[in-house]
């Protein structure tokens, strides 16, 4: 099988095109990534020499190049490309709208023409909006974002669902809980905290740190996409979730206490705008009909994750310095190269 794999650079599309490249051998992975600041080809290293992963720099906005790609024969689209952080999308939004929508409808309009055989729409669970204190949201529940991301996010879904039922087009959506892991750009909250941590600096938690969450590791989010791809029905939403909500303020103190490091580092800043108070997924329709389940404990994928960061602390810092634009820059130049002497 080949497989187009987008916004396969960042965090979790790397980690997906690692998990495919293991979990199915015979499989080829073309890695479609524009690389803005949040995807890195040293997200990808150890794969530079992999036969089965071709990785070409280019935008889902880009007809033409995403025509070129399938032209050479691709049998499913696993789209992540997307801009996803929120206080971003609050700052400016433009790009949101231009990528998640505008790119999303892009990629349908191509895959459509080509006959794609199988299209998957990586989504978020913020599309949903914000619960209460009970409650978890289904595929039936209303969609009512509340950041610029979510909307962005929202309005892709309603695309991807439009084109299966106008044209009767291979779709599937699916939406995942907050994911934490390895390659997690370090403006996301486990990563930014782990990261302060470990400096000594102050770890900011919005309002009074009591916005809920529910975390999953990103292995088993791709576990979770690996299952929609292969077996997940045309049309349908599946949401992905661990049932492991937890406070954004308890997640801090847990890191600071595996890095034995004090309370006082904790700093309460204020609230950004809009900002949703409780997520909770139920992921029941995944389990029962794909026969999916999450399979890593918040604690222990925590402690993993912190001992990654750890291990990783070049990457830590080229990220956080922004030298891995240069790293990337000259890795992409290389490997044109080397395609180019084949």
């Amino acid at each position: 099988m080949r497989i187009l794999i987008t916004g396969g650079a960042g965090f979790i599309g790397s980690n997906f095109v690692r998990y495919m490249l293991d979990r199915h051998p015979d499989y080829r992975v073309l890695n479609l990534d524009k690389l803005t600041y949040a995807g890195n080809l040293e997200n990808l290293s150890g794969l530079e020499n992999d036969p089965r992963h071709e990785f070409v720099q280019g935008d889902i906005c880009d007809a033409a190049a995403v025509g070129r790609i399938l032209a050479g024969g691709v049998d499913a689209v696993v789209n992540f490309a997307a801009e996803s952080h929120v206080d971003r999308s609050i700052l400016q939004s433009s790009e949101f709208i231009r990528t998640n929508i505008m790119g999303t409808h892009t990629l349908l309009e191509v895959c459509r023409k080509n006959k794609t055989g199988r299209f998957v729409q990586v989504s978020t669970d913020e599309v949903y909006g914000s619960l209460g204190s009970s409650g978890a949201f289904t595929e039936l529940s209303a969609i009512q974002p509340n950041s610029p991301y979510a909307a962005s996010k929202a309005s892709a879904d309603l695309l991807v669902r439009s084109y299966h039922r106008t044209h009767g087009f291979p779709a599937i959506i699916t939406r995942c809980s907050n994911n934490y892991g390895p390659y997690q750009f370090p403006e996301k909250l486990i990563p930014l905290l782990i990261s302060n941590a470990l400096s000594g600096i102050p770890l900011p938690i919005y309002g009074d740190g009591l916005n809920v969450r529910d975390w999953i590791h990103v292995r088993d989010h791709c576990a979770a996409i690996d299952a929609v791809l292969h077996q997940g029905e045309p049309g349908e939403v599946y949401n992905i979730g661990s049932r492991q909500e937890l406070p954004n303020l308890e997640v801090a103190r847990r890191i600071l206490r595996l890095l034995k490091k004090d309370e006082s580092l904790l700093t309460f800043v204020e609230d950004r705008p809009g900002h949703d108070r409780r997520y909770a997924i139920d992921p029941s329709r995944l389990e029962k009909r794909l026969n999916w389940h999450a399979q890593i404990p918040f604690e222990a994928g925590l402690e993993e994750t912190i001992d990654w960061y750890c291990r990783n602390n070049v990457w830590v810092e080229h990220v956080r310095s922004g030298e891995y634009l240069t790293y990337y820059d000259r890795m992409y130049r290389q490997r044109r190269q080397t395609l180019s002497e084949r």
